[in-house]
């Protein structure tokens, strides 16, 4: 079952579930350099979202299987969801790839697409 109407969101980019005024205090612990969330709502709204699905603890991305599955291994120990629904706006897409990231929709659809090619 989504999420919907918590306070808490999780980030589009490496699905880390933090309240919204986590964010805004501290940004994200592992995407600020890219997304700028810390002191901007505007960037909160669109690079988080509050739908989301399954929450997985991390105390120890480095050696956990699970963290392998869902590519959090070089992540901060946290919680994390497991499927965020949303879409990235595409000038951040851009700059990612610009530094060499390749971006990796949170949502299942590149699992789906990876299985389609």
């Amino acid at each position: 079952m989504a999420n919907r109407g918590s306070r808490n969101r999780a980030c589009m980019v490496c699905s880390i579930v933090q309240s919204g005024s986590e964010f805004f205090r501290n940004g994200c612990p592992n995407c600020e350099e890219l997304l700028t969330l810390r002191n901007s709502q505007d960037a909160i709204q669109e690079c988080t979202s509050q739908v989301f699905e399954g929450l997985i603890s991390m105390t120890d991305p480095k050696t956990s299987w699970v963290a392998k599955w869902q590519r959090l291994t070089n992540y901060v120990p946290g919680i994390y969801a497991t499927k965020v629904v949303g879409q990235l706006p595409q000038e951040i897409i851009d700059g990612m790839e610009d530094q060499g990231i390749k971006y990796i929709p949170r949502d299942g659809t590149s699992v789906e697409d990876e299985i389609a090619a």
